[in-house]
């Protein structure tokens, strides 16, 4: 809901740093994420208490708690205090702070880069970077900027990057972000609905898995959606045929691929529109290059090689504690420190670079990221499982779905709804896998590492 992005402009204005937490974690993970940013205060809906109870005596640093009222009803939790109390005893004035450049805003990856990890922005590039703030350098000029007009309704969770960096860029030029009725599931009908009663222009959704129950309601039901002029996918790609289908019921809607990442801010986009649309190709931009497979040179338009995606120019800081993983996505090439996330590209001589996704073994799914051997470590926490791999195959609901490829000890049997419970006592039950294959054995290398071609032909071949 609102209190959202209501505490993080209050974060900013306080000079502390806000940070995203997942709200489908177990404890197990939410204690990990509070301990490892070292967070002293939180803004919890009480439908979560329950979780953050559980991990409260284990974190002495946290010292202020707002809740938020909601339909659960549940009381208040020991030592907090309610949201709405807290602002109607807040004074009006200003805070007595002076505000810095370098004040920071911290992003929590979703399990892209393995475990989620503190992406440490500065503010003044974060505002441009990730909320499309102006680079103008004066007041006046940022406000002639502002021409308002956009009225946008953004479908993801306000915790997701892609949720609360829209609702910023929507801020920073004059726009309104309005809030569905229905915050805590997707609503097809309440979200097309708002759009027609409010005569919305934007849209954002979170690829597949937004795209295909929306047309599914538009299949049942017409709207008025005159309006709706734009239509943007982040955080995962659109597929070519959705956005056909959206070119079917709204012939004169503008589709727009948006790519970004937590390390590098918003990166690359492509605009479909009539027919023929495409997904997995963006026009080259500003900033944004392809650097060569040992990460030595920038790679020349026309050349082959499969190279990495990156950009330099404002960059985040680098990842809270971690030295050396910072090291390694912020390589300094000819002088030049650049971010590279971990998307292979190649850059074609018409000056299109070509996305051919993550080098690693990150599954996405319903828009959520999701790192194989978390799921892997959940799944062989089962006494009965003697080795498990975890893959990810097409699917037409999430876009990409969970399978987990099992070799059970041997005197041991187990079934699909053993494994997910046990597995449920460590990740949330988004990563959970959706299917299980039973085999003799994992393919392994000579080092022990998992074969994840094997496993990706293996979860395919079962569907």
């Amino acid at each position: 809901g609102t209190e959202y992005l209501e505490a993080m402009l209050g974060s900013f204005k306080a000079r502390v740093a806000p940070f995203n937490v997942n709200y489908r974690y177990v404890a197990e993970e939410l204690h990990y994420l509070l301990t490892d940013s070292q967070a002293t205060a939180i803004v919890v809906h009480s439908q979560f208490t329950p979780t953050l109870a559980e991990v409260l005596p284990d974190l002495p640093r946290l010292r202020v708690i707002l809740q938020v009222a909601d339909e659960t009803g549940l009381p208040l939790l020991p030592g907090a205090v309610w949201y709405e109390d807290a602002l109607a005893a807040a004074s009006p004035s200003r805070p007595a702070v002076q505000w810095s450049p370098d004040d920071l805003y911290i992003l929590y990856t979703g399990g892209t880069t393995g475990m989620p990890k503190g992406v440490l922005w500065r503010n003044a590039d974060a505002n441009v970077e990730c909320f499309g703030g102006s680079k103008a350098e004066t007041m006046d000029a940022i406000v002639a900027e502002a021409t308002g007009g956009l009225k946008a309704l953004l479908a993801p969770p306000f915790m997701h990057g892609a949720g609360h960096w829209m609702s910023f860029r929507a801020w920073n030029t004059g726009g309104t972000v309005f809030v569905q009725q229905h915050t805590d599931h997707l609503d097809p009908d309440d979200i097309w609905s708002m759009i027609e009663r409010e005569q919305l222009n934007f849209l954002l959704i979170v690829g597949d898995a937004f795209g295909r129950p929306l047309l599914d309601q538009l299949d049942r039901r017409s709207y008025d959606l005159s309006s709706l002029t734009v239509l943007l996918s982040g955080g995962a790609a659109l597929s070519a045929g959705l956005k056909e289908q959206f070119l079917q019921h709204l012939p004169t809607l503008m589709i727009v691929d948006g790519l970004g990442s937590s390390e590098a801010g918003g990166q690359l986009s492509h605009v479909s529109a009539g027919a023929g649309a495409t997904t997995g190709t963006f026009p080259i931009s500003p900033g944004n290059h392809v650097l060569s497979d040992d990460l030595t040179s920038e790679l020349a338009a026309g050349d082959p090689e499969l190279g990495w995606l990156a950009k330099n120019g404002r960059l985040a800081l680098g990842y809270l504690g971690d030295p050396a993983k910072t090291s390694r996505t912020y390589p300094v090439v000819a002088g030049v420190r650049y971010a590279v996330p971990g998307d292979r590209a190649r850059l074609r001589l018409d000056g299109i670079i070509e996305l051919h996704g993550r080098d690693s073994v990150t599954i996405n799914s319903g828009g959520e990221k999701i790192f194989a051997e978390e799921v892997e470590a959940a799944v062989k926490a089962h006494p009965a499982v003697y080795d498990c791999v975890v893959a990810g195959r097409p699917s037409e609901r999430w876009g990409s779905e969970v399978v987990a490829i099992v070799r059970v000890r041997d005197g041991f049997q187990v079934d699909d709804e053993a494994l997910r419970a046990e597995a449920e006592h460590h990740i949330a039950r988004y990563k959970l896998p959706k299917a299980f294959v039973y085999v003799p054995d994992v393919v392994r290398s000579p080092a022990g590492k998992a074969d994840y071609r094997w496993a990706k032909q293996v979860a395919a071949d079962a569907d």
